[in-house]
């Protein structure tokens, strides 16, 4: 276009078309299109000289647009039918052109019918430029290609899935492989992946993936308690792309496609023997890919991160997080709920008997709510027993548990000094377990209530002496069918008198 205003300044100078032709090394045919066009446009030589060269181009430009042509009106009112049927399967452009061509022989060649296609397609569907926060968001996904490594003991070859994560902002990106998609391994690698990038983002934008979207929504996807669980944990919002909208997350699907050139292409020749052994390669093989300057900058995707991005990143949680299993359960009338999965019971206060209570427990930790309050925390027990926690009982069933052989030898003490020892020897001078003779203190201790005490501690002497330790022994003592009772309580001692005989009366 600068030899088109080349081209009319010689003109208005008074130079010839030949002499202008062999001065800017244009054909004379060219020259003289030019001239005429200049002559027949209208417009003076000076506003043609102050106008940009592509404006310019289009004031000169030959040839005829295609919206001029008749063939253009033909195509356009087949291309929704053309669009329409490229979705189908099997359908191909070469097919649709033979079907267009039958219907109208003089239309365009596969060449400008292609062109014209992905002309009007493009135009229907523009891509948007996308631009990025520093920190503000992340991108994860699934490589579509599954890695392999070889079962050491049985030489099995096991397939394992690829987790990628990206900043779209510095393209600093992270993978690694897991045995499943399932949540438990999405959400590890993705813990891992925040561990690596040293921050949270405020976004997290997954694919909808079952590990994180309970039902997939243009506008709100649903997302399982999971995942929303281990986002408010470390503090982030989930933002799913849509579905069948790869470009929502363009970038983390191009750090996709570099990976496998970058990554999977350089351990191709490698075989691995465990999980850990290949995601050390992997990691190995990620960082030279993001210490590698990217085309067009004089800098990589790690310089930019840790210049730019890293210090706009929110600190991690200083708790790891435990993934959370929910349940509702009813008090059972023991004052505890049964855990299924674990086969164990957690007390409960027992005034919450009868009623439903909410259990959310981790891998460490049951708690228990009730009327949207913490009732009872316990630790975690896997296998058949009971958790109980004292202040949870009722004083009849704490009582009961708190029985000890101290317990009964100090309520004795209270009674009565014979008691205490009477008590004491009952569990010093039996061989049996101890709680086999607390049914025995409490006879004791309920008969020390009902009986005359004078009485009562004549009967524990005669016990201790006669090595007599059980509750039926003393009771018969006391309500008098004892002959070694009476005895003892109508002994008269004989008067003490000068002619009575004594040891030295024979002597």
């Amino acid at each position: 276009m600068s030899k088109i205003k080349q081209l009319i300044q010689l003109h208005e100078s008074g130079v010839s078309n030949r002499q202008i032709a062999l001065t800017l090394g244009l054909n004379k045919g060219t020259v003289n299109d030019y001239v005429n066009k200049l002559k027949s446009g209208g417009m003076q030589s000076k506003e043609l000289l102050r106008l940009d060269e592509p404006v310019l181009e289009g004031k000169f430009s030959a040839g005829t647009a295609a919206f001029t042509d008749p063939r253009f009106e033909q195509f356009k009112e087949q291309l929704p039918y053309f669009e329409k049927e490229l979705e189908r399967k099997h359908v191909t452009r070469y097919l649709l052109w033979r079907e267009y061509l039958d219907k109208y022989p003089s239309g365009y060649r596969y060449t400008q019918f292609c062109y014209h296609l992905n002309q009007q397609l493009v135009a229907r569907r523009p891509t948007a430029i996308l631009t990025h926060v520093a920190g503000e968001e992340l991108f994860v996904d699934f490589a579509g290609d599954p890695m392999e490594y070889i079962d050491i003991e049985t030489g099995e070859v096991i397939k394992v899935q690829v987790f990628v994560a990206c900043f779209p902002y510095s393209d600093y990106s992270f993978c690694m492989a897991v045995r499943t998609q399932s949540t438990d391994d999405f959400l590890y690698a993705l813990s891992c992946g925040l561990r690596h990038f040293g921050g949270i983002p405020k976004i997290l934008v997954p694919d909808n993936l079952k590990a994180s979207v309970i039902k997939a929504d243009r506008y709100e996807p649903e997302l399982n308690r999971v995942m929303e669980d281990f986002a408010n944990h470390y503090g982030f919002v989930v933002c799913p792309a849509r579905v069948r909208h790869p470009k929502d997350k363009a970038k983390v699907e191009g750090q996709v496609r570099i990976i496998y050139s970058r990554v999977y292409a350089k351990l191709r020749n490698q075989h691995f023997f465990s999980l850990e052994e290949l995601n050390r390669a992997l990691a190995e093989k990620t960082l030279e890919h993001n210490q590698t300057r990217m085309q067009r900058c004089d800098y990589s995707r790690q310089e930019r991160f840790l210049a730019d991005e890293k210090d706009k990143l929110r600190p991690l949680p200083e708790t790891v997080f435990e993934k959370k299993y929910y349940a509702e359960l009813k008090v059972e009338n023991n004052g505890c709920i049964f855990l299924a999965r674990d086969k164990h019971y957690y007390s409960v206060p027992y005034t919450y008997i009868g009623e439903k209570v909410q259990i959310i427990y981790t891998r460490t930790l049951v708690k228990i709510f009730c009327r949207n309050s913490l009732v009872a925390t316990h630790e975690r027990t896997v296998g058949f027993g009971y958790t109980t926690v004292s202040e949870h009982l009722c004083s009849a069933h704490r009582f009961y548990r708190e029985r000890s052989p101290e317990y009964y030898i100090n309520a004795a003490g209270k009674k009565s000094t014979v008691l205490k020892e009477l008590v004491t020897a009952i569990f010093n001078h039996s061989n049996r377990p101890p709680e086999l003779s607390y049914k025995t203190c409490d006879g004791l201790l309920s008969l020390a209530r009902k009986t005359d005490p004078g009485r009562f501690e004549k009967a524990c002497g005669i016990a201790i002496e006669a090595e007599k330790y059980s509750y039926r022994f003393v009771q018969s003592l006391v309500s008098g069918k004892s002959l070694l009772m009476e005895e003892t309580e109508n002994y008269k001692p004989l008067p003490q008198t000068e002619n009575v005989r004594g040891k030295h009366y024979y002597q």
